[in-house]
C-alpha cells in the first residue's frame, strides 16, 4: 500500500509577500551595517568583525533574517519556523526596538545611509517582525513554561559581553561599560534587562492566549 504524507498547506500570498519584504529589509540592513562598520573601523578587520557580531541588535536582526529565510525556503516545521522560536525572537527584537528608542537613540545622530540603516535595524525590522507574529504565526501551542527557556539567549549574551570586555576592555553598550560603571552597576543593569525580557515574554504569551480565546469565542 502506498501512503501519502500530507504537507503543511502553502503559505498564503499575503504572508509570503510579508515574509519576503521582511527578509529583504533585514538582510539589507545587516549587509549595509557590516559595510559601514568596516569602512569606519578603528580596529583590525578581524577585530571589527568580532565587534560587529557583539551587538545584541545585530545578532537579533540576524535571527530575524534567518527566520524569514527559513520561512521562504521551507514549508517544513524546522527550528527557525517553530512557534516557540518565532515567539522568542519576537520578544528579543521587540526589546531591541524598545531599549534603543527609549534609552540609546539620543547617544548619536546618524545621517544619510547611516540613518536609514539605523532605522531599519532598530525600528522598522522590529515592528515588521512583531506584526508578522501577530498576523500570521499560529499561537495554539504556546505555553507559559516556554518562557523560561527564552531567557537563555539574553543571559548568555550578557555573560559573553562581560567575559569579552574583561579581556579587551570593549563593551557594545554604555549600560554595560564596566570601565565606567563598575561590575555592581553593570550586573544590576543586566539583571534588570533580563527581568524586562521575562516581563515581555509573559506579555507575549498572554496576548497569544487572549487572541486564541477571542478567535474561539
Amino acid at each position: 500500500m502506498i501512503t501519502v504524507t500530507k504537507r503543511k498547506p502553502l503559505k498564503k500570498k499575503q504572508e509570503r509577500i510579508f515574509i519576503i519584504t521582511g527578509a529583504t529589509l533585514t538582510w539589507l540592513a545587516l549587509i549595509l551595517q557590516f559595510a559601514l562598520i568596516i569602512i569606519d573601523r578603528s580596529l583590525s578587520i578581524a577585530g571589527t568583525i568580532i565587534q560587529f557580531f557583539s551587538y545584541f541588535t545585530i545578532l537579533t536582526n540576524l535571527l530575524v533574517a534567518l527566520c524569514y529565510t527559513n520561512l521562504i525556503i521551507s514549508e517544513k516545521d524546522i527550528f527557525f519556523t517553530k512557534l516557540n522560536t518565532l515567539s522568542a525572537i519576537t520578544v528579543y527584537i521587540a526589546i531591541v526596538g524598545l531599549i534603543y528608542n527609549l534609552v540609546l537613540r539620543q547617544q548619536w545622530n546618524p545621517t544619510g545611509i547611516r540613518k536609514l540603516v539605523d532605522e531599519l535595524l532598530h525600528s522598522v525590522n522590529p515592528l515588521l517582525f512583531i506584526l508578522y507574529w501577530i498576523l500570521f504565526v499560529p499561537k495554539g501551542g504556546l505555553q507559559w513554561k516556554n518562557i523560561f527557556s527564552w531567557l537563555v539567549y539574553p543571559a548568555a549574551y550578557c555573560i559573553y559581553v562581560l567575559t569579552r570586555g574583561s579581556i579587551t576592555g570593549l563593551y557594545p553598550y554604555p549600560f554595560m561599560e564596566v570601565n565606567n560603571l563598575g561590575y555592581n552597576k553593570v550586573l544590576l543593569n543586566c539583571g534588570l534587562i533580563c527581568l524586562l525580557f521575562l516581563v515581555f515574554s509573559f506579555l507575549l504569551v498572554a496576548i497569544a492566549k487572549l487572541m486564541i480565546k477571542k478567535k474561539n469565542s
